[in-house]
């Protein structure tokens, strides 16, 4: 959402010659762009509208890897396919932790890496129903709200001690959490989702890297 550090943005480290998949693809900007770096991509997506999208994109790109129509919680792909496992913000917060942590852990190889960036449980539970806005006062109970749903989509969170856990019994390990802060004097197209001040006071999205061992 906001624009971060270069450092922050190389969360999936050297993907040249590995087998990629982008959870919740949606116009495959992220997969385009490794594919450049050379790595082997797949994306998937839910979406037939946004796979169309991705299809055009990757043509004007000039880039070609498969593009795989299906849910996020039941991805119909091979146990152990995958060196890296990445998703952008939208499959782990409108799916349900509990069948994509395992989706990830069986789709990646023993040492892949799964990085991905969600809502944060203080976004999630600072989100004031009555203005559909994310405000300064704490709103939903911390470690009992697990899932919301406004008509229009449903958001999935979990306290910072049972993503870890939820990690551990899946067979990963915890390599870094980057809590997102943007820098001083920058600008963003999602400003209905915090504003710039409440970003940097508080993180509104993180980035997990866990690793399969």
């Amino acid at each position: 959402m906001w624009s971060i550090p270069e450092s922050e943005l190389n969360v999936l480290g050297d993907v040249r010659g590995k087998d990629v998949l982008e959870l919740g693809c949606g116009a495959a900007q992220w997969s385009i762009a490794l594919a450049g770096l050379g790595a082997r991509c797949v994306g998937l997506d839910n979406s037939a509208r946004q796979l169309e999208h991705a299809r055009r994109a990757m043509a004007a790109a000039g880039v070609d890897f498969p593009l795989v129509h299906a849910s996020v919680e039941n991805v119909p792909l091979p146990d152990a396919s995958f060196d890296v496992v990445f998703c952008d913000h939208g499959a782990m917060t409108f799916a349900d932790p509990e069948r994509t942590v395992p989706e990830a852990a069986r789709l990646l190889r023993p040492g892949g890496l799964f990085a991905f960036n969600a809502e944060t449980p203080l976004h999630f539970i600072c989100w004031d129903e009555a203005t559909n806005l994310v405000g300064d006062r704490l709103r939903w109970n911390y470690f009992d709200t697990r899932s919301t749903d406004d008509g229009e989509a449903v958001n999935f969170s979990r306290p910072y001690g049972e993503w870890i856990r939820l990690f551990r019994d899946n067979g990963f390990a915890v390599e870094d959490l980057i809590e997102l802060r943007p820098p001083e004097g920058a600008r963003t197209t999602y400003d209905l989702y915090v504003t710039y001040e409440w970003a940097r006071a508080w993180p509104a999205e993180q980035i997990w890297r866990v690793r399969r061992v």
